[in-house]
C-alpha cells in the first residue's frame, strides 16, 4: 500500500524534492506545517528550490530524518510560492507545530530579515 500526502504531512521532517529544467531531482529536508489540506514552509527567496518551483510546480514529498535521509516512499505534489504578506502566518504555523524549537528558529530567522528575505511555499497534494 502506498503512502498518502496526509501521512507524509504528519512527519517531523519532510523531504521536499524539486526538479531542474532537465528533470533531475534535488531533495531538501524541510520543516512544514499543515494549512488545511496543504503544507506550508518558509525558505530564502533566493534559494535554488524557489527558482526550481517557479520553473515547474511539480514536487514530491517523503518522510525523512533531519539529515534528509528518506524514511518512506515519495508522494507527488505541487508547490507554489506565496506572497510575502503570508510569511507571518507561516512563521506562526511553524512555531505552533515545532514548539520551543520552532519559536527559536522563527526568532532568529526574523532577526536576520526573514520577513523580507524569505518566502512561504505552499505544497498541495495531486488529486
Amino acid at each position: 500500500m502506498s503512502v498518502t500526502f496526509a501521512e507524509v504531512a504528519k512527519s517531523e521532517y519532510i523531504l521536499l524534492t524539486t526538479f531542474t529544467k532537465d528533470g533531475r531531482p534535488k531533495p531538501t529536508a524541510i520543516w512544514a506545517a499543515p494549512a488545511g489540506e496543504a503544507l506550508i514552509a518558509i525558505t530564502q527567496e533566493k534559494s535554488w528550490k524557489v527558482k526550481r518551483i517557479r520553473n515547474t510546480p511539480r514536487v514530491t514529498i517523503a518522510e525523512c530524518d533531519r539529515r534528509g535521509n528518506p524514511k518512506g516512499e515519495p508522494v507527488e505534489a505541487t508547490a507554489a510560492i506565496l506572497p510575502k504578506a503570508l510569511n507571518a502566518k507561516t512563521y506562526d504555523a511553524l512555531g505552533k507545530r515545532y514548539g520551543l524549537l520552532g519559536k527559536t528558529f522563527n526568532f532568529f530567522s526574523k532577526l536576520r530579515g526573514g520577513m523580507d528575505n524569505n518566502v512561504s511555499i505552499e505544497i498541495k497534494p495531486v488529486n
